[in-house]
């Protein structure tokens, strides 16, 4: 007779980094460092940012010791069935993505719904979400909002997408969200002030919880007279209707 038990499963940590390069515990609760210091299986958006912000958590940890997979838009699907075998041999995990919460505009949520799968508790960590904390400071409806990714390059599909959001936001009493390649800002906020109505609100929410943070709303007619460098920083954008 058999009387072993089986392993426990291991459980699958949303790890939340920080937004840009401040001293960790400046943003991030001391729950963070505690997981850090025990999880060596790693899945990670990028290696290097990941290994470097271990060692920022943690300076003591073993880089060694880590166990890294990557998970990004070109991570075969096949690869990623093999990633949370270590939660099936007892061993916590962790997601860590580039900056923010890891499923939240980044990867991370098809690992998440694999683990639901298998039965590997998921445990979310407190941290930084730039889109959470834009709105919260937008003065917008943060009863009703709805966050729409990364808007069309093409001219013409981007003015028909402002638009539609914009009707959208007006019809649905609803704040409307979305963000740029951060070297496009410029010409997206170009794009913005021209294609919307003059009483349409707008919020810019740039280098979240860092020294150079910068949040602003207005209407869009006094966003044409505003002059603000986003070149190449983080920025959130949030418009509202009506």
């Amino acid at each position: 007779m058999d009387n072993t038990s089986p392993t426990p499963l291991g459980k699958l940590y949303l790890i939340p980094t920080r937004l840009g390069q401040n001293p960790p515990l400046e943003v991030l609760p001391m729950s963070i460092k505690r997981i850090v210091e025990i999880v060596d299986d790693y899945i990670m958006e990028n290696e290097k940012v990941g290994r470097a912000f271990v060692k920022a958590m943690v300076p003591g940890k073993s880089q060694p010791s880590l166990n890294i997979n990557t998970i990004n838009k070109f991570t075969d699907p096949i690869e990623m069935r093999d990633f949370l075998d270590p939660c099936m041999q007892g061993r916590h995990m962790g997601i860590l993505s580039d900056a923010g919460c890891p499923g939240i505009a980044d990867p991370g949520a098809d690992i998440v719904r694999m683990a639901h799968q298998k039965g590997i508790q998921v445990v979310p960590l407190v941290g930084p979400s730039s889109i959470l904390m834009a709105m919260m400071s937008s003065g917008m409806n943060g009863q009703s909002f709805c966050f729409n990714g990364y808007l069309p390059i093409d001219k013409m599909e981007r003015k028909r997408a402002l638009k539609g959001l914009e009707k959208l936001s007006k019809e649905k009493n609803q704040s409307q969200l979305f963000i740029e390649t951060p070297y496009r800002n410029d010409k997206l906020l170009a794009d913005i002030t021209s294609n919307l109505q003059n009483d349409t609100l707008l919020c810019v929410a740039c280098d979240i919880t860092l020294p150079t943070e910068y949040i602003k709303t207005m209407p869009i007619k006094e966003w044409k007279h505003t002059k603000v460098d986003l070149h190449k920083r983080p920025a959130i954008f949030i418009i509202h209707a009506g």
